[in-house]
């Protein structure tokens, strides 16, 4: 019996997604290719590079995962990362997002204890 139910295979909406549209757009190039429509295979390969521009969008807003394993907590493929938001430290996809992002991913974590206290006066 397989051990994998112990590990984080990755599997995100943005993942899923990717390769879904990946595979629809290679098939339709492969269409082209062996229909000899050569429209068709521009339209499968322009499917593919959107693949991954849906990808990365989806990534930054949440639905893929830091590089590295999650806690399990957060291995159902239906979990948003929470930590998306500010970007992930050794991620390329947060760094080329743009220099604020890549900022905020290179700063350190904060835990509540470090946050200050409401002010409970108001």
């Amino acid at each position: 019996m397989s051990a994998s139910h112990a590990v984080d295979h990755g599997h995100t909406v943005a993942g899923w997604t990717g390769t879904a549209l990946a595979l629809v757009g290679f098939t339709g190039a492969g269409l082209g290719v062996v229909a000899a429509w050569t429209p068709g295979i521009w339209l499968g390969l322009a499917v593919v590079a959107l693949s991954g521009l849906v990808t990365w969008l989806l990534h930054l807003a949440g639905w893929g995962k830091p590089t590295g394993p999650r806690p399990v907590a957060e291995w159902d493929w239906r979990v948003r990362d929470s930590s998306a938001r500010a970007g992930h430290a050794d991620c390329l996809g947060c760094r080329i997002s743009g220099p604020r992002r890549a900022a905020a991913a290179a700063l350190p974590a904060r835990s509540a204890a470090s946050l200050p206290a409401a002010d409970s006066s108001a």
